[in-house]
């Protein structure tokens, strides 16, 4: 870790504990039955890459979702069953954060969209009396609201280019090897976490 000046973390599976087969379940109880065939986290349906990018809102993934499942479903009924994704944020993990800011610069790269983080930030702030996530990043990026998603490597470069990083000194943390390979591709130090494992026994070693 002697060369390391920058992390970048993942959410979801990094930070934010998440279920994939969550929103397949609660989609199936409203009858939509092939929801794992339109989203994973190894794949996901055009749809989902569109809101992830912004390039289509809330009200449009929602008629959209209408129209696959052939069903009427209300938007408060695709939102909870997309939200149920969405797990919880250990404190162990928010205190590792901030002994880590203490050494390093802390950056946030996450595939999301406006339902998740409005989700989400209600969440942080409900559990920790304010969103912390302004104290412990430097920056956070959110896919949505940059128009690309990893693995495409304009979105390691923008981060990179917008923070003056040297992608030599910058460690990149994910749970999905596709997003791994991404960073590699613009020089950055990775750290794939694998089978459940944790950024707190990875800095337990690494620190």
């Amino acid at each position: 870790m002697q060369n390391i000046s920058a992390i970048i973390f993942d959410l979801g599976g990094v930070i934010l504990n998440i279920d994939y087969n969550k929103p397949a379940e609660q989609f199936k109880k409203l009858g939509l039955e092939n929801f794992s065939e339109l989203y994973s986290k190894a794949q996901q349906n055009g749809l989902f890459d569109n809101l992830e990018t912004g390039k289509i809102n809330k009200r449009q993934f929602c008629e959209s979702l209408r129209n696959i499942s052939g069903k009427w479903l209300s938007d408060k009924q695709i939102i909870d069953a997309w939200n149920s994704l969405l797990l919880d944020l250990p404190a162990e993990r928010m205190e590792l954060l901030f002994k880590l800011k203490k050494k390093f610069k802390l950056y946030l790269l996450s595939n999301t969209n406006e339902i998740h983080v409005d989700y989400f930030e209600n969440y942080i702030e409900k559990q920790y009396g304010s969103f912390i996530f302004k104290e412990i990043f430097t920056k956070y990026y959110y896919s949505h609201q940059l128009g690309y998603r990893k693995p495409d490597k304009v979105c390691f470069e923008y981060v990179l280019h917008k923070n003056n990083l040297n992608p030599q000194e910058t460690l990149f943390i994910d749970d999905s090897l596709q997003h791994i390979e991404g960073a590699k591709s613009c020089g950055i130090i990775t750290r794939h976490l694998a089978n459940g494992e944790d950024i707190i026994t990875v800095f337990d070693t690494l620190l």
